[in-house]
C-alpha cells in the first residue's frame, strides 16, 4: 500500500483523539504538544520524526513504522510496540514514560533511553544489546529470555533481572545494581 508522503511539516497543539492523524508516511516531521491518546496510528509510517511533549498513551500501532523516531517529554503508556513493523525499527527517548507498554520480541539494539520510566514494561524475548538506560526507572519491568549483552544499567534503577533466564554478557552495572542480580537466588548479603 502506497501512503501519501508528508515531509518536513510541524504539527503543534493538535488533538488527534477524536479525528485521528491522517494515515500517511510522515518524513522528518515534528509533533509538539499533540494529544494522540487512544487514537489509531495503524499502518502509518514515521521516518526521522520527533515527538515533543506529546501524549501517545494507548495508541494502536499495528503495522506502523518507526524509523529513527525521537520521543522527548512524552507519554507512551500502554503501547504494544510488538505490533508495529520490525522493518528498520529504531527509536530514542528522553524524559519520557513508557509504563505498561510492551516491547515483546522487538529489536532495540543500540537504543538510548535517557531519564525514562519503564514501570511494568515487557521486554520478553527482546534484543536490547548495547541499549543505554541512562538514569531510567525499570520498576517491575519484565526481562525474560532477553538479550541484555553490553547493556548499560549503571545509572538505571529499580530493575530486577534473573541472570539465569537472560543473556547478560558484558552488561554494565553499578556495584549496588550488580547486587540486585542475586535477589532471585535468596542470598543474604550483609
Amino acid at each position: 500500500m502506497n501512503l501519501h508522503v508528508i515531509s518536513d511539516q510541524t504539527f503543534e497543539k493538535q488533538d488527534y483523539r477524536s479525528k485521528g492523524l491522517p494515515k500517511a508516511e510522515y518524513d522528518n516531521c515534528t509533533f509538539t504538544n499533540c494529544d494522540f491518546t487512544d487514537s489509531y496510528l495503524s499502518a502509518t509510517s514515521f521516518i526521522e520524526c520527533q515527538f515533543t511533549d506529546c501524549n501517545l498513551s494507548g495508541v494502536k500501532i499495528k503495522d506502523s513504522t518507526f524509523n529513527e523516531v525521537l520521543f522527548t517529554h512524552s507519554k507512551l503508556l500502554g503501547i504494544n510496540f510488538a505490533e508495529c513493523s520490525d522493518f528498520l525499527f529504531s527509536i530514542e527517548a528522553h524524559h519520557s514514560i513508557f509504563s505498561f507498554s510492551s516491547f515483546y520480541n522487538k529489536n532495540l539494539n543500540q537504543t538510548h533511553f535517557n531519564h525514562c520510566i519503564f514501570e511494568k514494561v515487557d521486554f520478553t524475548n527482546a534484543n536490547l544489546s548495547k541499549v543505554r538506560f541512562e538514569k531510567s526507572d525499570l520498576k517491575h519491568a519484565i526481562f525474560e529470555n532477553t538479550n541484555l549483552e553490553l547493556v548499560d544499567f549503571r545509572t538505571a534503577s529499580n530493575f530486577n533481572i534473573n541472570p539465569d533466564s537472560n543473556k547478560l554478557k558484558k552488561a554494565r552495572f553499578s556495584k549496588d545494581g550488580a547486587l540486585t542480580l542475586l535477589s532471585n537466588h535468596q542470598i543474604i548479603i550483609e
